[in-house]
């Protein structure tokens, strides 16, 4: 298949270019980018009209709760979600029925996510057997079948041992563990930010010092191991400056934020008169970890933006705050959160482009790092002026519901391509 996107705008991964540019996919393969229009080109042609392409973006940090919970997602809905969000690929997380804890479940993973029409689905494998945190799982094994990332995500590895050793395991493998930074004694129970929402509700609150003593032991293992460790949907101010200072002392320590934590607050619980589409965990904090998160992710200390897509039966929502799961859905309207609220702070669109595309790949060392000639053709296009309302009634993810329903957002994905293919387009 050959595919021309003529009269498009090009992130090469460091900047968006000047000028326009036409773009040539030949079978799964960037073939040519050329100011000059090809001669006699024969295929399909698509006029870009000045849209932006960037290399695909991937999502490192996703749940398709297939096997066990095909009920909220599975590995089909959730790959075509992440595609109608510009995302090539995801990496599913294994706190699943049963969990990806063997070479055996992550290779059948592996297996089913590259015959999926949507995304690519990567696999990820437990830390510990049966996500216990008692026994280490056989790392090199997933590994050897295809697990991307280790993590015991939902939950943060138990034992600081374990945690210890299998950073030591994983030294000189290219695969970071991912972190969840939690002291569960101190967060047992909680249901929003201990501050302002839990004083005005009564609610049990989730301090912050929980997620930073979790990032604190997971900085310092790093430190002591010489391991790789990533932590995931940071949300503290605190937390953002305690790995920006062990980066600059050389710990090999990465970290990813979410859309939710970007865009929203405590404030925002409260207005909604304490909506469950509003409860995660970590729960949404004050204005001021907000911010603190951007300013991270604008200096280079926030790698990377990951969605925790976390999908819910609304059986499973439509709750008492207190008795509702904890997630977000944000798979289909992630890119356009991010990239509405940097041009609303200044933040680079550059910035966010990388964090969503390069700097993921980078993390879970997959593939190229820019697009250029010869790389494979995972490509987000980008209309960066695009106004739309968030729908989430007509959502391609079996969840339907989220806190960004209604809310207009300015630039949005509008077409994706897996492997050289047109995987999915905007129809507005």
């Amino acid at each position: 298949m050959s595919l021309l996107l003529k009269n498009a705008k090009v992130f090469d991964g460091n900047a968006i270019q000047e000028g326009l540019f036409h773009v040539v996919v030949e079978g799964d393969r960037v073939a040519s980018i050329s100011k000059d229009l090809p001669v006699d080109f024969r295929g399909e042609v698509e006029d870009l009209e000045g849209k932006l392409v960037s290399t695909g973006f991937v999502d490192i940090h996703c749940h398709l709760r297939e096997p066990g919970f095909e009920w909220r997602e599975d590995l089909r809905s959730g790959s075509m979600a992440a595609c109608a969000g510009g995302f090539t690929s995801v990496v599913a997380m294994p706190n699943t029925n049963p969990p990806i804890d063997d070479a055996f479940l992550v290779e059948h993973m592996a297996m089913k996510g590259n015959l999926l029409e949507g995304a690519s689905v990567l696999p990820s494998g437990c830390v510990s057997k049966g996500r216990k945190g008692e026994e280490m799982a056989e790392l090199l094994k997933m590994a050897e079948a295809g697990a991307v990332m280790f993590t015991d995500d939902g939950a943060p590895v138990k034992s600081s041992s374990l945690l210890r050793l299998a950073l030591i395991y994983l030294k000189g493998t290219g695969i970071r563990l991912m972190e969840h930074p939690e002291d569960t004694s101190l967060s047992l129970g909680g249901h929003v930010h201990e501050g302002r929402v839990s004083c005005l509700s009564g609610l049990k609150g989730i301090p912050s010092v929980s997620e930073e003593l979790g990032v604190v032991r997971a900085i310092e293992l790093a430190r002591n191991t010489g391991g790789s460790i990533h932590l995931t949907h940071i949300s503290t101010a605190r937390s953002v400056e305690m790995i920006r200072r062990a980066k600059g002392e050389g710990v090999d320590v990465t970290c990813d934020v979410t859309p939710h934590h970007l865009t929203f607050s405590e404030d925002d619980v409260i207005a909604s008169g304490y909506d469950a589409v509003f409860k995660v965990n970590p729960p949404l904090r004050s204005p001021e970890d907000r911010e603190a998160l951007w300013e991270g992710l604008m200096d280079g200390t926030v790698d990377a933006v990951a969605t925790d897509h976390a999908p819910w039966h609304l059986d499973e929502k439509d709750l008492p705050f207190q008795e509702a799961a904890f997630g977000i859905a944000s798979l289909e309207c992630a890119a356009a959160a991010v990239l509405d609220g940097a041009v609303r702070r200044g933040v680079p669109t550059e910035r966010v482009l990388a964090a969503m595309s390069i700097a993921p790949r980078k993390i879970i060392n997959q593939g190229f790092h820019a697009f250029e000639v010869g790389t494979r053709a995972d490509l987000t296009i980008l209309d960066l002026d695009k106004v739309s309302k968030v729908s989430c009634s007509s959502w391609l993810s079996k969840c339907k519901f989220g806190p960004w329903d209604g809310v207009v957002l300015k630039g949005w994905p509008v077409m994706t391509l897996v492997g050289g293919k047109i995987a999915w387009r905007s129809q507005d």
